[in-house]
């Protein structure tokens, strides 16, 4: 359950409320509930076809299922089966680099930021060198300490937001009707939500609940095959339960955390002294250096501001956020805003500013609300543990996609640039919602495209051994 439960959950559900708005929640369920079937399906092929030359260290996985499986059932294709096990580790490697670490470790960085100060870099190198002393001690190590990590972090995790929802429980019902209803309309823009359609809904809430529960992703059927047991439906039946607890309990949890406090469509946080002035250049809009008022903001720290001006593609509305990060004018702390492309002329919309609450964060604030140093300690902890066992157990994953492709020779290259990549990714690149959403989806939509079609082709097997399971079991 380490790739499953974890920052997925508290980040992603988040992110899916920020771009998609309360919407996207509800293509979550959806998601999460077809989910398990799949996650069966998938898990269950991949006892069924796993590597087994090894008893203590078994191999499995879509790769194992496309070879195995192509060469049983069309041995004139076993060509296929081989290039699809190629093309699918190639994918959980991307995947691996990308959404199980560099997002991990970027989420980490900036909730550590946020409350601490700690520089991102620094982060960077610690959750590194913990990971690289760890993933050393391969899949039992690893297995060993998330076994005792997660269940913990999402026990506490449960219990205080127990207490956020009691506080707001008159709300609940009308949280579930925005939900479903905002899935299937548009949602205007109030706050420092900038609006979205049922398409942005959907769209989001798709992602990341793939993102968070792993279904149809393939990958966690490659730590279920490293199990001992010799039953490939039970562990799929297993598998099976993991959407629902990922993302039916704990997303939901979450989601309506986020929505109860009023974080995600907040008032500006702070209101301007003095409006930018908006100047038109030959291909964009400026604005002009705002006077930082605020007293908690830091030296890098980044805010936002709404503009109204033509439609925005992402909402169908006319709201856009400017990105804008404090700098220090000699003595003095001020806003430097990012330009703005137009075709008419923008417009300061509320006439205020929002700090730039991202992922983890977001959520982090929204337990503030009820008690502050509630998110500071509680989430910022449960993010580093989260993502520590997330990074560990994605690790693994594409480890096993090198051992399919190249053999054992290729572990310790990739161990150590996949210490490195979760360095980098604390550097600065990732600045945005958008930036982050867009980078867990770049090896989340190779690995799901790699990996479906085999479970379209060889799910039947699957659910043949699941009807000789029910069967022998009920008799």
């Amino acid at each position: 359950m380490s790739g499953t439960l974890g920052l997925g959950n508290i980040s992603g559900v988040a992110l899916a409320i920020t771009l998609g708005g309360p919407g996207a929640i509800f293509w979550m369920w959806i998601v999460g509930f077809l989910g398990m079937s799949i996650k069966l399906i998938e898990v269950t092929l991949s006892m069924l076809y796993r590597d087994t030359k090894d008893p203590e260290n078994p191999h499995g996985g879509p790769m194992w299922v496309a070879e195995k499986a192509f060469k049983k059932s069309f041995p004139e294709m076993a060509y296929a089966g081989k290039i699809l096990g190629v093309v699918f580790s190639v994918s959980v490697i991307a995947s691996a680099i990308t959404g199980g670490n560099m997002f991990q470790a970027w989420s980490v960085a900036d909730i550590t930021y946020e409350y601490f100060g700690l520089q991102g870099w620094i982060t960077g190198a610690l959750l590194s060198l913990i990971v690289g002393t760890v993933i050393i001690g391969g899949i039992k190590r690893i297995g060993a300490i998330t076994a005792t990590v997660v269940p913990l972090m999402v026990c506490l995790y449960l219990f205080a937001g127990s207490y956020i929802l009691f506080i707001h429980f008159d709300e609940i019902p009308n949280l579930f009707r925005l939900i479903i209803t905002s899935a299937f309309n548009e949602t205007q823009a109030t706050g420092a939500f900038i609006g979205g359609t049922a398409i942005s809904a959907f769209m989001f809430g798709m992602k990341r609940a793939v993102f968070s529960n792993e279904a149809g992703q393939g990958s966690s059927a490659i730590a279920h095959s490293a199990v001992k047991t010799n039953e490939p439906v039970r562990e799929g039946l297993v598998a099976g339960l993991e959407p629902l607890i990922d993302t039916l309990v704990v997303c939901t949890f979450t989601a309506l955390i986020i929505l109860s406090t009023g974080i995600w469509n907040r008032a500006p946080d702070i209101m301007f002294e003095e409006i930018p002035n908006i100047n038109e250049q030959s291909d964009h809009w400026s604005f002009t250096n705002t006077k930082y008022i605020g007293n908690s903001g830091k030296v890098g720290d980044p805010v936002i501001m709404l503009v109204e001006a033509s439609e925005n593609n992402q909402t169908g509305q006319n709201i856009h956020k400017i990105a804008g990060i404090i700098t220090k004018n000699q003595n003095n702390l001020e806003i430097k805003w990012s330009s703005f492309t137009s075709n008419t002329s923008p417009k300061i919309y509320l006439e205020g500013y929002f700090y730039d609450y991202v992922g983890a964060t977001l959520t982090a604030k929204a337990f503030d609300t009820v008690g502050m140093g509630l998110g500071k300690w509680l989430i910022t902890i449960a993010s580093w543990f989260f993502a520590i066992s997330t990074i560990m157990a994605w690790g693994y994953y594409g480890e096993q996609g090198i051992i399919y492709i190249l053999g054992e020779k290729g572990i310790n290259s990739f161990r150590l640039i996949y210490c490195l990549l979760i360095f980098v990714s604390t550097l600065g690149f990732i600045e945005t919602s958008i930036d982050l959403d867009n980078l867990s989806g770049i090896g989340l939509g190779i690995i799901v495209y790699a990996n479906l079609p085999i479970c379209w082709i060889f799910g039947y097997q699957a659910i043949k051994a699941y009807k000789q399971y029910v069967t022998k079991n009920s008799t």
